[in-house]
């Protein structure tokens, strides 16, 4: 079995500067990356103003259901709340999603964080799905990723097929090995090892070759900063890359990440 998965902050579906809807534009986009599973950051699930101010740009609908249409499943973790409306984390899904809930790891008032996890019934299996978006400050984002692992060792099987994937502000890249060696997950980029040869990994391992790198994803003009990951438990990544050009720019200010994924 394999999946083509995404993950996409998509910065509430409004451009970086001026705000100007985009969501239309996103739905184009989100269609033609035929993912059977994305994950979403940054989903505006009401927003009133703008519902106002862009009434012809607006959809009536939530943009987590705008979006999916009528070829997905959604689901949605709200985690800010405001008096015109809220955002959150959103799963999207070719397949059945069998269950979700959303997990509270806010660490502060003035940043609130969730966990969205998914099961989502695939062809040959389930897979526990969970969306992510880490915080600002980095003993937040240490803190968060420890209630992430103790989410997943929580809710998932030692043996589950697992995706995590989202936004994780971890520009230092100080996160990873601990997902790795607490789940046992690999980064979707980690596979590149492999085809470059047996002693160059060996090299990286041991701390004599260059660091183990996640792809650059921020700003999606330019991408720089390595903010936003892929982690799996059971599968095989044949495929990963990051959607770079002047179209993906204007639609959010963090670059998509796709990958295909084969079931071990």
């Amino acid at each position: 079995m394999k999946l083509k998965i995404t993950t996409y902050n998509i910065h509430k579906g409004v451009s970086s500067f001026g705000a100007r809807p985009r969501v239309h534009a996103l739905k184009q986009a989100i269609s033609g990356m035929q993912s059977d599973i994305l994950f979403l950051q940054e989903v505006q699930g009401r927003h009133d103003l703008h519902a106002i101010k862009h009434a012809t740009d607006w959809p009536e609908l939530s943009q987590q259901d705008f979006l999916a249409g009528d070829s997905h499943q959604c689901a949605y973790g709200m985690n800010a709340v405001y008096d015109h409306g809220h955002h959150g984390n959103a799963l999207l899904s070719a397949f059945p999603i069998v269950s979700y809930a959303n997990r509270n790891i806010s660490d502060h008032k003035y940043e609130s964080r969730g966990i969205l996890h998914c099961i989502v019934r695939a062809p040959d299996v389930e897979v526990h799905c969970y969306v992510i978006h880490l915080g600002l400050f980095a003993g937040s984002r240490k803190r968060q990723t420890d209630a992430l692992i103790e989410a997943v060792n929580e809710t998932a099987g030692k043996d589950a097929p697992v995706i995590i994937a989202g936004d994780f502000n971890d520009w230092g890249n100080k996160l990873s090995e601990d997902l790795r060696g607490e789940l046992g997950v690999n980064e979707v980029f980690d596979e590149n090892l492999s085809r470059r040869g047996f002693g160059t990994y060996l090299r990286q391992l041991s701390g004599r070759g260059p660091r183990i790198q996640p792809a650059r994803t921020f700003p999606a003009a330019m991408p720089f900063l390595q903010l936003d990951r892929i982690y799996v438990r059971g599968f095989k990544v044949e495929s990963a890359e990051v959607l770079h050009g002047a179209i993906w720019a204007k639609l959010s200010d963090h670059a998509p990440i796709v990958a295909t994924l084969k079931l071990k």
